[in-house]
């Protein structure tokens, strides 16, 4: 599926990459008199961990959650850790995977092919017997940049009482490759290796967090973007039946990030591998997994990945068709988007977008329909071609899809819809566009949310307010799958009249105006700009 925009200028074609998808016991430590820990220390299946304590947290740091998927293990289901003898130390972050889009990191030399690893962030101390609630967080990227590393959990961890996970998984054609070459020798069937990754810290998360003060048995799947869409892939996917409780979608509703089918992706799968130089069928596989990994990237520059394919035994249907025809892993949602979604997109591919172009891209993206969408969105409500065609991405797809869906899923589980709304919040580090308001853009609320780095600047003492308001909600819906705070906006279901959460500095107000605010009733009767590749 894509969104038509013009060409991005070279060197931001990570844009289309992202828009195409679009505690049972307390942690085993040294403990001073009274219970605090002068020395963290944690005992997991495979080995003793040392972290380390920040402020009133600890945090455990590159633990392997699965063996190194290199050599013979490139294109193949995660393997099982190995043990280690000893203390291992757990005080620095491991490298993220190797980037398949040029844009994500502060560093991006940090970045490996040997990157399954997780971090783990839990309060300092805790009253013996505890279980706390896990937040299980995975990050966006367009499946083909990003890093776990990115998000820290410390303040979560000791605003709320709460444990984080944020863990990293195999992206771009390395995590998501469909070839009958690579996939007839694994029980799957399945090129999704990134899903994979996925389930597999799931699994060790749900085997050894215990040992952080954690339940194992009340664990939040998370994710933001295609982050998101890995939560769709979750709910759907059978191999994750049972392993989580709650799942909270950021950004990234399940009929906005559809997946390809199975033959979609042999087809992408064959492009790339020849791009790669592997088209013999005879040694296609042995040729992607002697290729230098850099060289795998370069092949995949103008064959951006579409993410988890359905139609194997590991997502046997479109995730939201399994949703909307009620056949998925069923449980409590919390779902929600920012207020100008579309601006990240428009200001990295348009910048300069002018009154004619802006007429040319609505006409080039509706086709019939844009007489009707130019009148329900002319260029005299809006200060610039800029915000207008922001509005109307906005609108069109991840506000009115992210309505739509919770709809869908309040008909089936309780579900708590939101929307961010600072007008003056923080924008990616490396995106900023000189003149132009992308606050409430895509993206806008992790900075709330996370000990986020790439921000491009610090929170004010209002927006910490808000983000610690945030962070209750959250920890809050994954404690007892409902975000009510002591102290704070009562935050109801979104059934019935369809309430939605709006999250803002000054104060956060539940309203019904969403789908009027955003067109939606308009947008549900004419073709979306999402279209399906052939």
């Amino acid at each position: 599926m894509r969104i038509p925009l013009a060409r991005p200028s070279t060197g931001l074609a990570w844009v289309l990459a992202l828009v195409t998808l679009l505690v049972s016991a307390l942690p085993a430590s040294a403990s001073a008199p009274g219970g605090s820990r002068t020395s963290p220390v944690v005992t997991t299946a495979q080995g003793s961990l040392h972290g380390q304590t920040k402020g009133q947290a600890q945090e455990f740091l590159g633990i392997p959650y699965a063996a190194p998927p290199v050599g013979d293990l490139r294109f193949r289901p995660p393997q099982q850790p190995e043990r280690w003898a000893g203390l291992r130390e757990a005080t620095r972050q491991a490298p993220a995977c190797l980037q398949f889009s040029p844009f994500g990191l502060r560093d991006p030399q940090a970045v490996s092919e040997d990157c399954l690893y997780l971090d783990v962030y839990h309060p300092r101390t805790a009253p013996a017997g505890a279980k706390l609630p896990v937040v299980f967080w995975m990050h966006g990227g367009g499946y083909s940049q990003g890093t776990g590393t990115q998000f820290g959990g410390r303040t979560m961890a000791e605003t709320t009482n709460s444990v984080v996970v944020s863990i990293n998984y195999r992206l771009g054609q390395l995590g998501y490759l469909t070839l009958p070459d690579l996939s007839k020798d694994n029980a799957l069937r399945s090129g999704s290796w990134g899903l994979m990754d996925q389930i597999a810290a799931l699994k060790w998360t749900r085997e050894n967090i215990a040992a952080f003060g954690g339940n194992p048995g009340n664990i939040t799947i998370s994710g933001q973007s295609a982050g998101s869409g890995s939560v769709c892939a979750m709910l759907a996917s059978p191999k994750a039946a049972g392993l989580f409780t709650r799942a909270i979608l950021q950004s990234g509703p399940c009929t906005l990030l559809q997946a390809p089918d199975r033959a979609r992706a042999e087809r992408e799968g064959r492009a790339f591998a020849a791009q790669a130089g592997c088209s013999d069928s005879a040694t296609i596989a042995a040729c992607l997994r002697a290729a230098r990994g850099p060289d795998l990237m370069n092949a995949a520059r103008t064959l951006p990945t579409s993410g988890p394919a359905f139609g194997d035994r590991l997502l046997p249907t479109q995730p939201s068709q399994s949703i909307g025809s009620g056949n998925w892993n069923k449980v409590p949602v919390l779902i929600g988007s920012t207020r100008a979604e579309g601006r990240t997109f428009v200001a990295l591919t348009q910048p300069n977008l002018t009154a004619q172009q802006y007429t040319d891209q609505i006409t080039s993206n509706y086709g019939p329909a844009s007489a009707q969408v130019l009148e329900r969105y002319p260029l005299s409500n809006y200060p610039s071609p800029y915000l207008a065609l922001s509005a109307v991405l906005t609108d069109s797809t991840f506000a009115c899809h992210t309505y739509w869906s919770a709809q869908t899923f309040s008909r089936q589980v309780p579900t708590y819809a939101y929307e961010f709304d600072d007008p003056n919040s923080p924008t990616l580090y490396g995106a900023q566009v000189p003149g132009l308001d992308e606050s409430n853009a895509h993206s806008a609320e992790l900075a709330y949310l996370h000990d986020f780095t790439m921000g491009d600047r610090l929170l004010t003492p209002v927006q910490v307010k808000l983000a610690n308001r945030m962070k209750r909600y959250w920890a809050a819906f994954a404690r007892l799958g409902t975000p009510q705070v002591p102290g704070q906006t009562p935050w109801f279901a979104t059934a019935g009249q369809h309430t939605v959460l709006t999250l803002n500095p000054e104060a956060d107000t539940l309203s019904t105006r969403f789908a009027a605010d955003h067109q939606c009733g308009f947008w549900k009767g004419l073709p979306s700009p999402l279209t399906q590749s052939s």
